[in-house]
């Protein structure tokens, strides 16, 4: 059984401006693939995961975690974890 990935891949690629279909063919995936995986219905693969990474010039773990993301509010203004 394998673990779910969370990810933050929604709200980078809404910031960006970004489409699912751009977004996919950017990183050799199908659109849906990229829909699935923001709602936490497929985990992408290793190649997958730093591919998407580096279309959006950020590290793997900016998008993908196996812990839940902290708020991101909490991260920019450092309040105190729970």
């Amino acid at each position: 059984m394998s673990e779910q990935v969370h990810n933050r891949l929604a709200m980078v690629r809404a910031e960006r401006k970004v489409s699912r279909q751009a977004l996919a063919e950017a990183v050799g995936a199908h659109y849906q693939t990229i829909g699935y995986i923001e709602r936490g219905q497929y985990n992408p693969s290793l190649d997958l995961a730093l591919k998407i990474s580096k279309f959006f010039g950020l590290p793997v773990e900016a998008l993908f975690s196996l812990e839940p993301f902290r708020p991101l509010t909490d991260e920019v203004y450092g309040r105190n974890q729970p």
